[in-house]
């Protein structure tokens, strides 16, 4: 029993906690609010829209944990797309083949890599904040984007992408698989390769980091160049779902991932924080979506709902850390 309670402990953490309790409540909630509500049909829902918001989740984390931030990962997302509808358009449009997609998702990949490359060798050898570097960032790729596409929509796209974006393999939704192989392959990646672990000392002191023969600037070029490969793999999932890609698509999931990070256990200013029960977060935020909905709730009510959550759930940490306190000087 113990190395089962301790096998879990290591796999959820106590960040768990938090996620947990809001998905408790929402299911309780919603569940005596709307009948509708506990039916496959809602769940079905959460499935198909979960993977796009959690896989930019995914590329926002790395560098929260490091106490940055990655600012341009919606518009990352895009250009990959972007990358990927002008390679089937210069191999045939809706008449082009598997290899042309390969070759495509490869360069979007590229594409995405490179634009964290760029921002992790600015953060590492410049020390400029993060927020400035992927503001900047976000800036060029965004006047990039609709340079290029003049502000339109690039569609027209083979048949054989449907299935990616809106297909199901054994009764579960081709997009959330892909997206909980992501969530494995980064927690995976954090707690039990080094860059991880190097990830969570940078993002609790790098100064110690440094002085503990710790590559610094190395790790920190490594997890922007990932979250932006993340990005991609989320643009592509994007094009999919919509048939389309423009520069503007999922413009507004870039502050709900910073939300989805925050209410998962992450802490704001690195070093501390796991995928999972981001992974819980996420759910959560897509069931209050959907069981706002169903009330018959104007959308823009959910997206005010989800900022009075995120400042809900920084007061409930200041008062769980005043309580700590409490304890320790009471003890």
């Amino acid at each position: 029993m113990t190395s089962v309670a301790a096998r879990i402990k290591d796999l959820f953490g106590p960040e768990i906690a938090g996620p947990g309790f809001a998905f408790l409540a929402v299911m309780l909630f919603f569940g005596i609010a709307s009948p509708q509500f506990l039916s496959a049909a809602t769940f079905g829902s959460v499935a198909f829209q979960l993977p796009e918001l959690g896989l930019l989740t995914l590329a926002m984390l790395l560098p929260v944990l490091t106490g940055g931030l990655n600012l341009a990962i919606t518009f990352t997302a895009n250009i990959a797309g972007l990358t990927v509808a002008w390679v089937l358009q210069a191999n045939g449009g809706v008449d082009a083949g598997l290899a042309s997609f390969a070759l495509g998702c490869i360069l979007a990949i590229a594409v995405g890599a490179t634009t964290g490359v760029v921002m992790g060798l600015v953060i590492a050898y410049t020390r400029a904040h993060p927020i400035l570097v992927s503001l900047s960032m976000m800036i060029f790729v965004r006047g990039l984007g609709e340079f290029l596409t003049r502000g339109g929509d690039v569609s027209g796209f083979p048949a054989f992408l449907q299935p990616i974006g809106h297909g199901s393999i054994l009764g579960i939704p081709i997009p959330l698989l892909i997206f909980i192989a992501c969530v494995l392959i980064w927690h995976v990646l954090l707690t039990r390769m080094k860059l991880g672990f190097n990830t969570y000392m940078i993002g609790s002191n790098i100064e110690a980091a440094r002085y503990s023969g710790v590559n610094t600037r190395k790790v920190i070029v490594l997890v922007y160049t990932l979250s932006g490969a993340m990005c991609s793999v989320a643009g592509i999932i994007m094009l999919a779902r919509f048939n389309s890609v423009r520069v503007g698509h999922g413009e507004s999931y870039l502050l709900i991932t910073v939300l989805a990070c925050f209410l998962g256990g992450v802490n704001p200013f690195g070093g501390f924080g796991r995928v999972i029960p981001v992974f819980v977060a996420l759910v959560v935020l897509q069931l209050l979506s959907s069981g706002l909905n169903l009330m018959g709730a104007n959308q823009h009510l959910a997206t005010a709902v989800w900022g009075i959550l995120l400042i809900a759930v920084m007061i409930l940490r200041w008062l769980a850390a005043q309580l700590m306190i409490f304890n320790r000087r009471k003890g």
